[in-house]
């Protein structure tokens, strides 16, 4: 097997302020104690070309807090991350510009991808295409609704051939048509050996696309393995959580949060 993205105990930490004079505090007494909160803690993975991986977990565990690292939107705190190959993010949001057109956009986040002027031209009716926009393409993105922009975000980076594709929850707000298009065409890359990261709570897209899955649980890595020996696990925790009254998740929620806070220098 071909190693496509190395994980090795990576940590991301944020320190929490309450206010500005906090803030302010810090920068002036940079050795002062602060409160600090673990996003991600010691989280190791081996991910291989061909492997579609789930990210699962309940809101706020860290799945999207990984997914960042992976496609390289965040920096790791500590630890090491390794990709072989070029890597892209579909979420609703990423990479668009709400001051510019759709088709401006298209340029632009291509532009930023290293592509030339002619990839650009050469590329763009293919993305156009796939995106089903027509008319819209020429308005601002400011203008679009969430499935509008997931559909011009999903056509830019699918067509632009990513070695590595990190997918986090954009495929909740499409309709369900163009989802499944997109669904077939992520199958395609899965059967070129590409490296497909998903997060989701959908747990039928879970259970049909993903070929193993990652259960982040407060920011650690609960476990990690094929689908078949993992995702049962997961989803009878998430039916015992979800049977829980709105009271008891909350204070389930506040335990897990409760034990990745630290008062250090």
């Amino acid at each position: 097997m071909d190693l496509s993205v190395s994980i090795e105990k990576v940590t991301k930490e944020y320190k929490l302020y309450r206010n500005n004079k906090d803030r302010i505090k810090d920068l002036l007494f940079p050795f002062a104690k602060s409160k600090i909160f673990s996003a991600l803690e010691d989280v190791s993975l081996n991910a291989y070309k061909g492997d579609i991986i789930g990210l699962v977990g309940i809101n706020g565990s860290g799945k999207s807090t990984l997914s960042n690292v992976i496609s390289g939107v965040l920096s790791p705190t500590k630890g090491n991350i390794e990709r072989k190959g070029s890597v892209n993010s579909i979420a609703i949001n990423s990479g668009l510009n709400n001051q510019l057109t759709g088709f401006e956009n298209i340029e632009f986040k291509m532009l930023c991808m290293g592509f030339s002027k002619k990839d650009i031209k050469e590329l763009t009716p293919k993305i156009v295409e796939f995106s089903e926009l027509g008319e819209f393409l020429y308005q601002p993105v400011k203008k679009y609704s969430s499935g509008m922009r997931f559909k011009l975000g999903f056509s830019i980076n699918i067509n632009v051939n990513p070695d590595i594709l990190v997918i986090d929850e954009a495929l909740s707000v499409g309709d369900p048509t163009f989802t499944d298009k997109c669904l077939k065409e992520i199958y395609n890359y899965k059967e070129q050996g590409k490296t497909i990261f998903f997060v989701s709570h959908n747990m039928k897209q879970i259970r049909e696309f993903c070929t193993k899955i990652a259960w982040i649980e407060g920011g650690k890595l609960k476990y990690f393995g094929i689908k078949k020996e993992v995702l049962p696990k997961y989803e009878r925790f998430l039916k015992n959580f979800n049977n829980c009254s709105k009271k008891e998740q909350k204070q389930i929620k506040m335990k897990i949060d409760a034990s990745r806070l630290t008062i250090r220098k």
